[in-house]
């Protein structure tokens, strides 16, 4: 019987029906014997340890690299819970004829509900108004409007698309940079797209949408921070690595930007030394954007119908990585 490993930490508290799809369709389940396997902290040979005997991984922050997934000779396919996949060594996997699977469809809105969580946080000045009222403080001083205000989305995925439509709902004017847009998308709901540096320029919000890879890995740095709109505010759900967080505090301090939501960092689990934390005008959440309560059972789901529809015959179209091994490709 081929061995499935569940890995992200939330799936012990939400045991799930991805379970028993998997269990339906002929697969062992398992779980790591660290819970906190997926936070990514442990060595490659702990790796390749959990890994002995698995044909398929239902993986959230570990990393699988080269040497983690030529050490696990019986995987078969490594299904991303989410759409991310910047800790998975996707050439490895594809010279090793391992599929790399994301679930598109899963957790688009629940990562724009946080992003938006984070707008308003410190746009309604959240954190500091509930620490004064808590400390008899009474400061009633004017919050920053959100409606009316522009908001730009750097990467116009479902994600970024989902984002779009919360602020097109409450009233703020949209405008985005992507390279491959749905056209029918920007008409229907009235986004002007712009290049990068008028993204930059004019966006009261900047929100980043965007996969980690080569070309965007520090892309947000002093150079942007300079171009962008006095007073206005950075929002990152998507990956820590696209922002140099020592450029961002300089910003911060400045008051060139007046203030940041960050829900991921350069380095995570981040430490409690990270000089950011000491800037009143940032307001954090732990890497926890894409994973709701409702969107963590859609991921599962999706990822354990990912590996059936594999290790049945079925290529799952959209979710592949590494599409180019769908011809002549077998569990």
């Amino acid at each position: 019987m081929p061995i499935a490993l569940i890995t992200p930490e939330a799936f012990y508290d939400i045991p799930g029906p991805y379970v028993d799809l998997l269990k339906k369709g002929g697969f062992e389940v398992r779980f790591p014997k660290n819970p906190q396997f997926s936070r990514g902290l442990h060595t490659e040979e702990e790796s390749i340890e959990e890994l002995k005997g698995v044909s398929a991984i239902i993986a959230g922050g570990e990393f699988l690299t080269r040497t983690v997934i030529e050490g696990s000779p019986e995987l078969q396919v490594i299904a991303r819970s989410g759409v991310g996949f910047d800790r998975v060594d996707i050439e490895a996997a594809t010279e090793h004829k391992i599929p790399v699977t994301i679930t598109p469809t899963a957790n688009h809105r629940a990562v724009a509900e946080q992003a938006f969580a984070l707008i308003f946080a410190v746009a309604k000045n959240v954190v500091t108004n509930d620490a004064n009222v808590r400390s008899g403080a009474w400061n009633t001083g004017l919050t920053e409007p959100i409606r009316g205000k522009t908001l730009g989305i750097l990467g116009l995925g479902r994600i970024g698309r989902s984002t779009a439509q919360l602020g097109k709902s409450i009233g703020m004017n949209v405008i985005a940079t992507e390279t491959f847009p749905d056209e029918q998308f920007v008409k229907e709901n009235q986004i002007e797209l712009v290049d990068f540096e008028m993204l930059v320029a004019t966006s009261d919000y900047l929100s980043l949408h965007c996969p980690l890879n080569d070309e965007t890995h520090g892309m947000i740095n002093a150079d942007v921070f300079a171009k962008m709109k006095p007073g206005s505010a950075l929002i990152n759900s998507s990956r820590g690595g696209l922002v140099v967080e020592a450029d961002l505090k300089l910003a911060l301090e400045s008051g060139h930007l007046r203030a940041a939501g960050l829900d991921v960092f350069e380095e995570e689990p981040a430490k409690a030394d990270n000089p950011l934390f000491g800037l009143k005008n940032v307001v954090f959440s732990p890497h926890l954007a894409g994973t709701d309560k409702l969107s963590m059972v859609d991921m599962g789901v999706e990822s354990a119908e990912n590996i059936l529809a594999l290790f049945q015959g079925s290529w799952p179209d959209g979710a592949v990585v590494n599409d180019g091994l769908k011809d002549g490709w077998s569990w």
